[in-house]
């Protein structure tokens, strides 16, 4: 799904609620990586859509299209992969006044480009600091009828998730996803120590793997990563103590350079970096 043709709404970047909306988003990265790393082990795709929000800008010398328009322009990208450097993906949007990328593009860019990030499962939507932002400053026709452009529920403005609040537990509200008259408040802290939920339905089967095939915690993917880095990413303290209990390498180095310890600190996953060091991580 790629973002509709609508209006550019122009926000400045120095407005301090969306400085605030950049920084939560930049600081809850973590937990969307983990969703989109579990999505890609799903034999049937769970999300509607997966993007982050990227400032882009033509390089040095570049000719202008107008002068008067911004240095930088926002725009969405997809299909993201991220290494713990590196955040690449599909350009899903055409620039309005940027020349040197288009729509379709591979990109590539630093986290600190990463402005924004949303998912949406069953059409409601976790994340969209930025965009809760603009719609908090349009009137309630208003934001019903950019959500309908985008065919998701972006819920009340003021109540942003992190994750699906079934995921920890906590019951959405009956009107819709986050809708009531109550924000919808989740304790990141508490976020982050809880396993995804195909992490836990998951674990039995990864045991059964490992025990039929102790040589797979060696296996490597095109970056250098074995199970280890992966499953570190994706923040699953009990599936990396899984993998070290089989022998995985807690020192094990991708092509980038990357360890798993590295990976943990890379998104904050202070419980995995614990269970690696444990096991000798360095």
């Amino acid at each position: 799904m790629s973002e509709p043709n609508s209006p550019v709404f122009m926000a400045s970047s120095e407005d301090p609620a969306m400085q605030q909306a950049i920084k939560r988003a930049r600081q809850t990265f973590r937990f969307f990586w983990r969703e989109l790393s579990w999505e890609y082990r799903r034999i049937v795709p769970g999300l509607d859509i997966a993007a982050v929000k990227i400032a882009f800008e033509d390089p040095p010398g570049t000719p202008k299209q107008d002068p008067d328009q911004p240095a930088v322009e926002e725009m969405w990208v997809s299909d993201i992969q991220f290494d713990g450097q590196q955040v690449s993906g599909t350009l899903i949007n055409n620039p309005n006044w940027l020349t040197s990328v288009s729509e379709g593009d591979d990109v590539i860019a630093n986290p600190m480009q990463v402005n924004d990030w949303m998912y949406a499962i069953n059409q409601k939507v976790c994340g969209a600091f930025t965009v809760n932002v603009i719609r908090a400053a349009m009137s309630k026709s208003e934001r019903r009828a950019h959500d309908n452009a985008w065919g998701l529920d972006f819920g009340h403005p003021e109540s942003i998730v992190v994750v699906p609040p079934d995921y920890i537990g906590q019951p959405a509200p009956k009107k819709s996803f986050l809708g009531g008259s109550k924000p919808v408040v989740q304790d990141l802290a508490e976020v982050a120590k809880r396993e995804h939920p195909m992490a836990i339905n998951m674990l039995p089967s990864l045991e059964e793997q490992l025990t039929e095939d102790p040589s797979i915690v060696h296996q490597t993917d095109e970056r250098g990563f074995t199970f280890l880095h992966q499953l570190t990413l994706a923040g699953s303290a009990a599936s990396v103590a899984a993998l070290l209990t089989h022998d995985a390498d807690p020192n094990a180095v991708a092509s980038n350079g990357m360890t798993p310890l590295r990976l943990a600190k890379s998104l904050g996953w202070k419980d995995v970096a614990e269970v690696l060091v444990h096991a000798g991580a360095q």
